[in-house]
């Protein structure tokens, strides 16, 4: 009986430390991933194509190492105190500004996506920032102020993201509904971005409901979740490290509809030449004025006769 409890003790033991471990080495492969998409966005200079995907990148490579250092720190108990504090705040901080940036690199994707058509690519873009403006508008507005503290922190940072997340999966669907008409290619740096980051905010959404229904599940979501991340990393180094093939120019038949919209969309918010327009006087003005000056004829012909 002793023997039995102590040998299901030892393999839940062996359990915690082989799950631990996992988790590590996932941790490791997704920084050496995330420093190999950072060495080819520099190379490429993709930084300088799409600045906000390469600002969260840089973010990315430059929290990812003190993140790591500080949860490691609350495990084996090192300064506990300093390291659980510090750790909640360069999270958080972290998250917000990855939120932001996020929505700043949904409109450099979208703007490339729409190259070649100037017009809707103008018009689109204001529709995109109104469109993500009440999104988080709503988002915002059903947070809850009954929590105190800096503890509203987590609950902004959540919907921000969230706001951000449904945005990247909507962008993944146009440019999935819009690569024939647009004349975008799979293999472009667009669609691989927003490809990525769809897989990213798809797996939030779901091991997000997930956890809210079961607790259980949390050690098993947390390999599915690590390894999404895995996925998506390695589907935009892949994209980086692959010639991009060159977006041909786009030929469009005449009566097009697409480029249609595009004429009509670059026609909107220009205003065309000034044309001066004189005003016409109005009849009715020029008949009164005319009766008032014969009638001042009258009083002075009649004046003069009476004088005379």
């Amino acid at each position: 009986m002793i023997g039995a409890i102590l040998r299901m003790f030892s393999e839940e033991r062996v359990t915690v430390m082989s799950s631990q471990t996992a988790i590590f080495l996932m941790d490791v492969a997704e920084f050496v991933l995330w420093s190999v998409l950072g060495l080819l966005v520099w190379k490429k200079k993709l930084h300088h194509r799409f600045p906000a995907m390469g600002a969260y990148v840089a973010l990315r490579l430059a929290s990812m190492p003190a993140l790591l250092v500080l949860v490691y720190g609350q495990m084996y108990h090192w300064l506990t105190n300093f390291c659980t504090a510090a750790y909640f705040y360069l999270y958080w901080a972290v998250y917000i500004a990855s939120a932001l940036l996020l929505f700043f690199v949904c409109i450099e994707v979208f703007r490339s996506a729409l190259a070649a058509f100037p017009g809707l690519q103008r018009l689109g873009t204001m529709v995109f920032r109104w469109a993500a403006l009440v999104s988080a508008i709503v988002s915002l507005s059903t947070l809850s102020l009954a929590r105190p503290g800096v503890c509203i922190l987590t609950d902004i940072a959540y919907r921000l993201m969230r706001s951000v997340s449904i945005m990247e999966l909507c962008l993944l669907a146009f440019l999935c509904l819009s690569l024939n008409a647009l004349r975008l290619s799979i293999r472009g740096m667009p669609f691989g971005i927003a490809l990525g980051f769809g897989l990213v905010s798809a797996n939030d959404f779901v091991a997000s409901s997930l956890l809210s229904r079961s607790t259980s599940l949390t050690s098993l979501l947390q390999f599915v979740y690590e390894s999404v991340i895995l996925v998506s990393l390695g589907i935009w180094v892949t994209y980086c490290a692959l010639p991009e093939l060159a977006r041909r120019a786009v030929l469009m038949p005449a009566n097009s509809f697409i480029l249609r919209w595009n004429e009509i969309a670059s026609a909107l918010g220009h205003t065309g030449t000034r044309v001066a327009v004189q005003e016409t006087p109005n009849e009715f003005f020029l008949a009164d004025a005319e009766q008032n000056a014969e009638k001042i004829l009258v009083v002075n012909l009649k004046s003069r006769e009476s004088v005379a």
